[in-house]
């Protein structure tokens, strides 16, 4: 398959040899897919062990998680860009990637508790439509061979946005209420959005040896999705 490599960054992956590109990717869909199954394994033991009163008194169904959640989210894509840019050790890039698992594990929680207790097939559901939506993505991004870097600054401004609006839902004063379906909707957009920017960063802007960091940006844009479909998906059950 070819490329067009005069669209990429100087030493990005889509400029080396076939074979050197074929591993580049391979290791980071792994490394992806690692980072999925120790995040389903983490909610996993978390649900199991961790009571109903440490998890609400987490955050409840208070905004301000999902304040959090966006602040983590965009926290993680300046990172994943930030070593992509140096020559951040390996260990470390592990250490972030394997601490960004942790934080959106504990953040998600307390959807996945109520999901789990009240609608617990949401969860399947949503995990399935997350996996169909991010292969559905990716395989346009290989397939049309686009880089979608352009999108970059866009989404950055659709993100401060979406953090702005949060912050405001979160002073009582103001009297908005909470963010309804419709901000979940957006906020898929979004996440569909980064899982394209991201994906073609791999190919067009991530050298051979930025796997892990390659990795982990994908991985918060997957995170994100799975979060606000699973919203949806309880929303439209309650």
């Amino acid at each position: 398959m070819r490329y067009e490599s005069e669209l990429a960054y100087p030493g990005a992956a889509i400029q080396a040899e076939a074979s050197d590109r074929a591993a580049f990717i391979r290791r980071t869909y792994a490394h992806l897919a690692g980072a999925i199954l120790a995040f389903a394994g983490l909610e996993a033991l978390l649900l199991q062990f961790v009571t109903p009163e440490q998890v609400f008194g987490l955050f409840g169904h208070s905004p301000f998680s999902l304040l959090f959640l966006m602040i983590a989210f965009i926290g993680a894509s300046w990172l994943a860009q930030s070593w992509a840019r140096s020559d951040t050790s390996r260990a470390i890039q592990y250490l972030g990637l394997g601490l960004y698992v942790v934080v959106q594990a504990v953040i998600i929680l307390p959807l996945l508790y109520f999901a789990n207790d009240r609608y617990p097939d949401t969860i399947v559901t949503a995990g399935i439509l997350t996996l169909c939506m991010f292969g559905g993505l990716t395989v346009a991004v290989f397939i049309t061979r686009k880089d979608y870097s352009f999108l970059g600054p866009v989404l950055s401004i659709a993100s401060f946005l979406a953090l702005g609006l949060i912050i405001v839902a979160c002073i009582p004063s103001l009297g908005l209420g909470g963010l309804g379906t419709w901000f979940s909707f957006a906020m898929i957009a979004l996440a569909s959005g980064y899982i394209l920017y991201q994906t073609s960063n791999i190919l067009y802007h991530y050298r051979t040896d930025q796997h892990v960091a390659a990795a982990l940006g994908l991985f918060s844009s997957v995170a994100m999705l799975f979060f606000w479909i699973l919203r949806v998906l309880v929303a439209s059950r309650r």
